[in-house]
């Protein structure tokens, strides 16, 4: 770690991000964001997913080096090569996905690493259980980690921080596998070691926990800082959820109105849980008509996610009916549902879309090659025509097609993707964050794309953080808020503010 300049003065902030960049390969991740926390406050950094938190906060814990801006702490400049930096200066970060290891008990997996000498086992359970006394954190030091529930685990890695005498602690939605009981403890904990002098960063979707927990905040969009240190007593959950969502200029222009057909979806009482077995989707019912796209908004993280899997097959239900063109397939495997007629774009297009290892013309037979065959094996010119037919109907610009996909730009992969789907002539498709990270012209080609299947009768679920993109191609937008549609709205008449309203759950219209 190297200490560039004092910049010290009276009261320096604790943390002070100056207009830091930084890119990927063919994403800008920060343009210019900034952030400052006052010493010994609660400051949460909100934004839709994409909005650049992350990015920023790996910035600021070591993870990542920056392609320019100053790093400030307490006054001084810092320039951090790996996160040992970082927590050097006083930095900890306590990540999503927990980093213990489970046969060991809570103090070894709090020590370890932090001491170069032989400790005695009984003097760091005591030395663990003091600091953990000391902030409220009712923790066991001397159970494995493995006999811990989530909000257990969370608490051994904040532990890990305070071992380590961090001042500045970033919690990465912290509350995302808490109970509603375990995040008021947290919160409690929080604000005592805030009270201590310590600062703490609060990475969050949940509004309310904001508002409860939180002194200040600032918002992200689109990798740039829109809104900095507000003062949490002064703001509402609707004005950071407008500042959050933000607006865009449209860049296509409203659909036709046209008459609805049939009911081709039907969603009914449907509830199933998250990735960490919590409730997701609470008794949520929707239908979606044949030249319809109904549009669903929300603030990241309220089920968006969930819903648009457990309709392609990918997540089980716990409760409720799925109809997909007049057939029950709410236990049916996701290729029986495509069968049915639906298409599915996840948001996730490489992880989950698409597969970053095969070529292009792998990742465009993914949803057809069973028709591709020539006895038991691919027909290496039927599966060539195939791939080249949906590169000139839906403008996919490539390389060779022999080459890994993972070379194309996101716009490309994106129209591969979404072409990909549409070849199928579906009857549904649920199409999830379709334009996320593309340019204006990548933007306007797959809204285009939307518009034309709608035309032609199909039934489209679209599910965005873009609003202005919603407002703009949608026949009714629903809004979801913890797991359930809290409101209903046509797009050409909703006021921008009652729709933050509801996506904050202030409101059920």
């Amino acid at each position: 770690m190297i200490t560039l300049l004092d910049m010290s003065s009276p009261t320096p902030p604790a943390v002070n991000l100056v207009d830091v960049w930084k890119r990927f390969p063919g994403v800008v991740a920060n343009a210019g964001a900034t952030l400052s926390v006052t010493e010994g406050t609660i400051h949460a950094v909100l934004g839709e997913n994409g909005a650049g938190k992350s990015t920023l906060m790996n910035v600021l814990s070591g993870m990542y080096r920056p392609d320019s801006g100053e790093i400030q702490i307490k006054g001084q400049q810092f320039w951090f090569r790996s996160p040992a930096d970082a927590l050097a200066a006083g930095i900890g970060m306590v990540h999503q996905e927990f980093r213990l290891i489970p046969s060991f008990t809570v103090a070894e997996n709090v020590v370890l690493g932090a001491s170069e000498r032989i400790l005695r086992r009984s003097s760091i359970e005591a030395q663990v259980g003091d600091v953990a006394n000391e902030f409220g954190l009712k923790i066991d030091p001397t159970r494995p980690v493995w006999q811990l529930s989530m909000g257990e685990r969370q608490r051994v890695e904040i532990l890990k921080s305070l071992w380590r005498n961090a001042q500045i602690l970033i919690l990465d939605e912290p509350t995302a596998v808490l109970t509603p009981s375990e995040a008021n403890e947290l919160g409690t904990v929080l604000r005592e070691m805030a009270n201590s002098g310590r600062s703490i960063i609060f990475i969050s979707h949940k509004l309310h926990e904001v508002k409860e927990f939180c002194d200040e905040a600032t918002v992200l969009r689109g990798g740039e800082t829109v809104a900095a240190s507000l003062l949490v007593k002064d703001t509402d959950t609707v004005k950071l959820a407008g500042l959050m969502v933000g607006s865009s200029p449209s860049t296509i222009s409203r659909p036709t109105p046209q008459s609805q057909g049939t009911p081709l979806l039907t969603v009914s009482g449907i509830g199933a849980l998250d990735d960490r077995f919590l409730p997701a989707i609470q008794d949520l019912n929707l239908t979606v008509h044949g030249g319809e796209i109904v549009g669903i908004a929300g603030v990241s993280g309220n089920g968006q996610r969930e819903i648009a899997q457990v309709i392609a097959g990918l997540r089980p239900v716990t409760s409720g009916k799925i109809i997909i063109n007049g057939e029950d397939l709410t236990n049916a495997l996701p290729v029986e549902r495509f069968r049915a007629g639906l298409g599915y774009v996840p948001e996730d297009r490489l992880g989950v879309g698409l597969a970053p290892r095969l070529n292009i013309i792998e990742n465009a037979i993914l949803r057809n090659y069973r028709n591709l065959r020539q006895g038991p094996l691919l027909a290496e010119e039927r599966m060539r025509t195939y791939c080249e037919d949906i590169i000139n109907r839906f403008g996919v610009r490539s390389g060779l097609l022999g080459d890994p996909i993972a070379g194309l730009s996101g716009g490309n992969l994106q129209r591969l993707l979404v072409g990909r789907e549409l070849s199928g002539n579906p009857k549904v498709l649920v199409a999830a964050q379709p334009t996320r990270g593309l340019d204006v012209k990548g933007v306007k080609a797959i809204q285009d794309l939307l518009v034309a299947e709608r035309s032609d009768g199909v039934a489209i679920l679209l599910i965005s953080e873009d609003l202005d993109e919603l407002l703009t191609l949608s026949d009714r937008l629903l809004v979801m808020h913890e797991g359930m549609i809290v409101g209903e709205f046509d797009p050409t008449t909703a006021k921008r503010h009652d729709i933050g309203a509801a996506m904050a759950g202030e409101v059920a219209t």
